[in-house]
């Protein structure tokens, strides 16, 4: 599968520099999953702890396995890599370019908050996944997949390229899924993402214009935490602004929220191919 460039890695600023200036999600979440893949492909922690297992978690209270089965993204392979490659780069991009705006200005708080519900949903559809195709209990790929399919739906404008083919970002989900049926890999965790993906975005973007209501509310510990916009660690949250439109807002790096048009696309001109900076 195509590797796309990761930005800051290799740049003369350094490794600790770049990770420093991922956005505070998408760095909490690439680096809690690298440390807690190492740990496992290095036999610190047995794989058989980390994997959703509902006995345990009901016999034993081995809670921890609500976490850490989205953390561990698998065995050193190229897929692994890959995947790895695709939450650092669309993680950032979402939450920086400004997520859906379900109550923070389509800030910090909207995205943990999505991220919080793409969980749940690849959680409560596993059993059902189950009865159509054998998937590993393992879902760091299918919540970054489902990030990936997000994005896309809020950004169909942007212009990727893979292997120099250019491709709309609105059927990028689908591409990498072909490369994936193309080289032989697994790809039903990949489905099941995208599938909690556009089940978000139908909740969040499509009822509200449909219906005229909202479905979806950032709940309010995650507004204390990061504010209204983007979250500035420098300042904290109470140095974002306090109040964003609800409708179709979204909030860059100044927290200053910008209309965009139906379905939640913004317009970001051409685009430019995925990995150049």
């Amino acid at each position: 599968m195509p590797l796309a460039r990761m930005g800051g890695v290799g740049d003369a600023q350094g490794p600790d520099a770049w990770f420093q200036s991922l956005p505070i999600i998408t760095r909490y979440w690439f680096g809690t999953s690298l440390a807690v893949t190492l740990a496992v492909n290095f036999q610190i922690i047995p794989i058989l702890s980390v994997i959703y297992d509902w006995d345990s978690m009901v016999t034993k209270l081995q809670l921890w396995r609500l976490l850490s089965s989205f953390l561990y993204i698998g065995k050193f392979e190229f897929n692994t890599l890959i995947a790895l490659m695709l939450l650092v780069q669309f993680s950032q991009r979402y939450e920086q370019m400004g997520p859906f705006n379900t109550g923070a200005g389509g800030g910090t708080a909207d995205y943990c908050f999505m991220l919080m519900i793409l969980m749940v949903t690849v959680l409560v559809t596993y059993p059902l996944m189950l009865m159509v195709a054998p998937i590993p209990p393992i879902f760091a790929r299918n919540v970054i997949y489902g990030v990936l399919y997000v994005w896309s739906k809020r950004h169909p404008s942007s212009q990727a390229n893979i292997w120099g083919i250019p491709i709309p970002a609105i059927y990028l989900p689908f591409a990498y899924v072909v490369f994936t049926v193309f080289l032989g890999g697994a790809y039903m965790d990949m489905l099941h993402g995208m599938a909690a993906g556009h089940l978000y975005y139908f909740l969040a973007e499509v009822v509200p214009q449909v219906q005229g209501r909202d479905v979806l509310q950032t709940p309010q510990f995650l507004l204390d935490r990061f504010g209204v916009g983007l979250y500035n660690e420098a300042q904290g949250a109470a140095a974002v602004a306090a109040d964003v439109p609800r409708a179709g807002g979204i909030a860059p790096v100044g927290g200053q929220a910008q209309t965009t048009g139906g379905g939640g696309g913004h317009n970001w001109g051409g685009g430019r191919p995925l990995g150049r900076e």
